[in-house]
């Protein structure tokens, strides 16, 4: 079982009401962000990376190391707004959520030489989106309080 599905067992303890350590998100749309991050890592979604070429080997960096990303990053992509809710209910962003995961690796799985583009950190491969990811999930889940390790 990859560690992105094992993650996903903590969202057991996510319910509508939990509120965020920092931010405006509610858990849905913090579920709904997360989508939005797999579609771009699974090719449903294309983006442009916000950074010039000359920052991306210093993000890169910043993606490998242990460090966490920081609170109340805006995503330049969604601004400071909370998006509109796709999803009638939490439990079904969540649904969702599972099957951008399992299309991730269906994607890489068929196309294991592929890269991607992500909005902060440029052209990635499978195992940098999977880091990625991962590095993502803690982020969030930290502000919901529901992350282990």
């Amino acid at each position: 079982m990859s560690a992105l599905i094992e993650k996903l067992n903590q969202l057991d303890k996510l319910k509508t009401t939990t509120q965020p350590k920092w931010g405006r998100m509610t858990p849905q749309h913090m579920i709904e962000h997360l989508i939005l991050a797999f579609k771009t890592g699974n090719g449903k979604l294309n983006v442009q990376c916000v950074y010039p070429p000359e920052k991306l080997q210093t993000l890169k960096k910043f993606l490998i190391s242990e460090r966490t990303l920081p609170k109340n990053f805006v995503n330049p992509m969604l601004g400071e707004n909370l998006q509109a809710l796709v999803f009638s209910s939490l439990y079904e962003a969540i649904d969702n959520l599972k099957k951008e995961i399992d299309y991730f690796y269906d994607y890489f799985k068929t196309n294991p030489n592929s890269t991607l583009i992500n909005l902060t950190f440029g052209e990635l491969n499978f195992e940098e989106w999977e880091r990625f990811h991962l590095k993502h999930i803690r982020h969030h889940f930290e502000q919901f309080n529901i992350y282990e390790e």
